[in-house]
């Protein structure tokens, strides 16, 4: 995937540029809180990706708190009509709205988009 810093255990983060202070900038997700990092260079985000990510690992042990989020939960918003073929294509597949789009979402996922 594009923008994305990999660490060990497969914790990710996002990268993007901050114009406003003209720098990298790194924050992870699916963490039970936030851990963001900031360099002028891939090798310096790298390095401070690394100590934030150990930083808020070794907060968490020491509070008793996973680190991960357990599972995702958001409400999703469609508009009428893709709600009703969203339905119709779930049931059509014997699935439930929430199993067809979760499979939609990891398909997409898997296929790097």
């Amino acid at each position: 995937m594009k923008n994305v810093m990999k660490f060990p255990e497969n914790y990710q983060a996002v990268i993007m540029y901050d114009p406003d202070i003209d720098m990298l900038r790194g924050e992870f997700v699916g963490l039970n809180g936030g851990a963001d990092f900031y360099a002028k260079d891939l090798e310096g985000l790298k390095k401070e990706g690394e100590i934030s990510l150990r930083v808020f690992l070794e907060e968490c042990a020491a509070r008793g708190v996973a680190p991960r989020r357990p599972k995702g939960n958001f409400a999703l918003r469609l508009d009428a009509d893709t709600y009703q073929a969203a339905s119709v294509a779930a049931t059509a597949k014997g699935q439930s709205l929430n199993q067809f789009i979760a499979e939609a979402v990891q398909n997409e996922v898997e296929a790097g988009v």
